[in-house]
Parts: C-alpha cells; structure tokens; sequence
C-alpha cells in the first residue's frame, strides 16, 4: 500500500510530508528541512526550450517544448545534464515563477508546437500537474510527455494514467550493484521496472501516431550505453523484450559523452567504443526488437546541452 495519498497528488500541501517519489524522505519541502533532492515546494524549473533533439515522433518537424526541472531524485555521477541535476547545486537563479512559465509554455504553443515534455518530473508531480491544469484550462490541448529517469513510484504512475498522453522513461540498470555506484540507488532497478510495467499496463506496445509521424499516445524506452557496462545493457533489453514486450519502441543511445565529474574515473572517463555500441545493437536484432532508433556513433559530440545559455541546446 502507498504511504501517501495518491489522490491528492495535484495538492501542493502534499510537499509538506514528501513521498512521492522512491526516496521516501518524508520531509515538508515547505520548510527549510529538505530531502535527497534538495528541492522546496516551489516551481524549480531551470529552463523552458523548443527542443528538436528528441526522438523523431517527440520533436516532430516543429520541435517539442521541454519543461526542465532542477536537482534530481537520481544522483548519476555522470549526469549529462549536470548543470541543474546535480542536488549540491544552487539552482535558484534559473527558477522561474508559476506564471512566467505558463506565458512561456503557451506562447510556444501559440507557435505551432503540440507537444509539451516534463523532464525529471518524478519529484514535481504536484508543480507538474498545476501547470497541465492551468494550460487546459486556458484552452490548449497539447500532448504531455513524461520524460522520466525511471525512478518512480508506480503508485504516482498510476495516479497519471489518463493525463499523460505519451511516457518516455529511461531503463538506465538492470543491475542494482551499478545503479548504487553511479547513481546512488540499490533498489533502482526493482523500482523501475514496476513503474515500467505501469506505464506499459496504461498503454501497451503500440506507439499511436498521427499523420505527421508524432505520437500522441504510447510509450518509448530509453536507455543510455555506457562504456563498459555492455552487459548491464544487455540485461536491460533482455527485460524489455521478456517482461514487457519485443514489440515496444527503444531508443537506444549511444551519445554518452564523460563529463568533468568522471574524468578521472576508470570507465566513464572514455565515450563509448562501436564495438560496445555494436553488440547492444546486434542483441536489440536478436530479440527481435525492431521498434524505435540507434544513433550514429558520433552523437556523443552532437547532444551536449550548455544550462548557462538562454537556448541550451542551441
């Protein structure tokens, strides 16, 4: 049974005794008192981008709007996107107010945009839902993507059955000694993959499309390739084609880049070989894993977001 109360997931008051997501910290984020991820109750978003650089059917031909939230419930020691996930940093200059952030949405929107991704949501359900609410309520119907790490409880999963049109998790382990090394979470894998078998018990296998090739409802799993891990990646799709289906879409990421963080470290100092790359690939053909993407191997140059710049990604 949940520790919390999963109806109350759009009421803000549900901060004041955090555990919405695996961390079960427990804490009130209206206080001074914060838990794993160092986030307050408050908006904590760093960056709202057109982004083209997802996968086909998510960016589209006029690119997606991607809500970046700060600090992370996952502490990967070689987060790519380190700049605003790392929980020792002091996000609060890239902090947006609750209203600026709809003008930004919506203007996006008014653009021609139709699809509007949360990243890192899995500690902001609650600031999530308010600005899906306050959207709709002004008229616009876009498609919500959830782009998650994976790391979620699958009773906030199901609480979102219904509001979200298209998930797009990562499945970053399958080996829980790994997932306590690099992102200080034993019991990632085991929590992952009940909130994987949620969302595709909301969805299934199928990825809907429109006309314009761009999903609007379904489900894409994600998973990076990291040097010298080819085994845990192996595992992962394992579990995919096993446990969930061979029929699900995947992008497979091969644009691992070292960060400073890692320079130093045995493994993650060095981007990934084609060889590494190439029997993940050959394993993805074997399981008969036909849906979704691999990348080129020099993508590791190619997606390097920069969270000092207005534009990201530009």
């Amino acid at each position: 049974m949940p520790d919390f109360d999963v109806s109350s997931l759009n009421n803000p008051d549900i901060l004041h005794d955090c555990a919405i997501c695996p961390r079960n910290c427990h804490v009130d984020r209206f206080s001074t008192r914060l838990g794993f991820c160092k986030s307050d109750a408050s908006l904590n978003i760093s960056s709202i981008v057109k982004h083209m650089g997802e996968e086909p059917v998510i960016s589209g031909p006029d690119g997606i709007c991607n809500i970046f939230f700060t600090h992370c419930n996952l502490q990967c020691i070689y987060c790519q996107n380190y700049q605003i996930s790392k929980n020792s940093t002091n996000c609060s200059q890239f902090h947006k107010d609750f209203n600026e952030a709809i003008r930004e949405i919506t203007s996006m929107l008014d653009e021609g945009i139709t699809r509007v991704g949360f990243v890192s949501p899995s500690h902001f359900i609650p600031q999530m839902l308010m600005i899906i609410e306050k959207v709709e309520s002004l008229g616009y119907k876009p498609i919500w993507v959830y782009n998650t790490n994976g790391y979620d409880r699958p009773e906030t999963i199901r609480a979102l059955e219904g509001i979200i049109d298209v998930y797009l998790p990562d499945l970053k382990y399958v080996d829980s000694n790994l997932s306590k090394e690099y992102s200080d979470a034993g019991n990632y894998p085991d929590v992952a993959k009940l909130a994987l078998k949620e969302m595709f018990h909301q969805k299934g296998s199928v990825l809907h499309l429109k006309e314009d090739q761009t999903a609007i409802s379904g489900m894409i799993i994600r998973h990076l390739v990291l040097p010298g891990q080819i085994d845990n990646s192996l595992g992962v799709l394992r579990f995919i084609a096993e446990e969930l289906s061979p029929k699900i879409h995947i992008s497979l990421m091969s644009q691992y880049f070292p960060t400073p963080a890692v320079k130093s470290h045995p493994l993650l100092r060095r981007t990934l070989t084609y060889k590494e790359y190439s029997k993940v690939v050959n394993e993805m053909d074997d399981l008969g894993m036909y849906n979704g993407w691999i990348q080129q191997m020099d993508s590791s140059t190619t997606y390097r977001p920069d969270f000092e710049k207005e534009h990201p990604f530009g």
